[in-house]
C-alpha cells in the first residue's frame, strides 16, 4: 500500500475540497474514504449521504471511491495514494490516530488502514483556516434525495430560503442535487462564506430517466424546522407525470433547432 493521510476538522472547513485539490496534483492511483467522527455532546455529525464520493469520483472518474466494510475486508492496496477524510469537531489532543475517539480507530483497525500521516484544519499550517469555525452546539437533519429531480426554479428558491434562515440558523448545507435534463449540481453553503457554490458535475444522466447517481441533502444549524425542510423539497421534486411531459418537449424542439440550424 502507498501513502495513507487522514484528514479531520468541523463541519465546512475545507476538507473535501483539499481533497480534490490534493488528489489533482498526484501523479499515481489514488483511493478516498470518508468516515464518520465521533459524536459529541450537543454537536450532532452530518450524515454525508455519498455526496463527497460522488463529487470526487465525478471530477477524478479513475478515483477507487472506498467503502467502509462491516466485515473488515482488506481494502483497495493498488492505490499510491490514499486520503481519508473524518468530520472532527475538536482539535485532537495529540498528534496520530490516539487524538481520535475509539471509533475511528476501531473502524481504520477493521479496514486495515493505518495512516502514514494526521492533519486536522485549525491545527496543522499546512491547512486553510478560513473557514473553520468552532461549534458549542450544532443540530443536524439530512435526506436521501436518490432518483429525484428538482425543479430548477423551485431549487434555486429553496435553497435561498435554506440558507437565509426560512428553516432555522443554517451554518453548513451541502447537497448533490439532479435536473430534469440530467445535469447535477454541488451545492454549497458556509455561513463563513459569502455565497453558495453551485458546482455541476462532469457526467451528464440521460435525461429520459431518473438519475441513479447519489442525491442528498445535509443541512447542520441550531434550531432547524425538518418538516418544514421536508415539505417544501416535496412540492419542488418533479413528478413522473411532469418529468414525462418534459421529455416530449424537449424531443420536439430538437427538430426544429435542427431546421433552424
Amino acid at each position: 500500500m502507498g501513502q495513507v493521510c487522514l484528514v479531520s476538522g468541523p463541519p465546512g472547513c475545507g476538507k473535501t475540497t483539499w481533497v480534490l485539490e490534493t488528489l489533482r496534483q498526484h501523479q499515481g492511483s489514488c483511493a478516498f474514504l470518508r468516515l464518520e467522527g465521533d459524536r459529541s455532546e450537543g454537536l450532532e455529525q452530518g450524515v454525508d449521504g455519498g455526496i463527497d464520493p460522488a463529487w470526487l469520483k465525478d471530477q477524478i472518474p479513475e478515483l477507487i471511491s472506498l467503502q467502509p466494510s462491516e466485515s473488515g475486508e482488506e481494502l483497495h492496496r493498488e492505490a499510491q495514494l490514499t486520503l481519508i477524510e473524518v468530520q472532527q469537531f475538536r482539535v485532537p489532543e495529540t498528534l496520530g490516530l490516539d487524538g481520535y475517539g475509539a471509533s475511528v480507530r476501531e473502524r481504520l483497525d477493521a479496514l486495515r488502514l493505518k495512516p502514514d500521516q494526521t492533519l486536522h484544519f485549525g491545527r496543522d499550517s499546512v491547512l486553510p483556516t478560513h473557514d473553520t469555525l468552532e461549534f458549542n452546539k450544532l443540530e443536524a437533519w439530512h435526506i436521501n434525495l436518490q432518483r429525484s429531480v428538482w425543479d430548477p426554479n423551485s431549487l434555486s428558491s429553496f435553497w435561498f430560503e435554506l440558507v437565509n434562515g426560512a428553516y432555522g440558523d443554517v451554518y453548513r448545507a451541502k447537497g448533490l442535487m439532479n435536473l430534469p435534463d440530467g445535469r447535477a449540481f454541488l451545492c454549497n453553503w458556509m455561513v463563513s462564506q459569502k455565497e453558495s457554490q453551485f458546482l455541476p458535475l462532469d457526467g451528464i444522466a440521460p435525461d429520459s430517466e431518473r438519475p441513479d447517481r447519489p442525491s442528498a441533502l445535509v443541512v447542520q444549524g441550531k434550531a432547524l424546522e425538518p418538516r418544514g425542510i421536508q415539505a417544501t423539497i416535496d412540492d419542488c421534486l418533479l413528478s413522473d407525470d411532469v418529468m414525462a411531459l418534459q421529455q416530449r418537449h424537449r424531443q420536439e424542439q430538437i427538430p426544429a433547432s435542427s431546421t433552424q440550424s
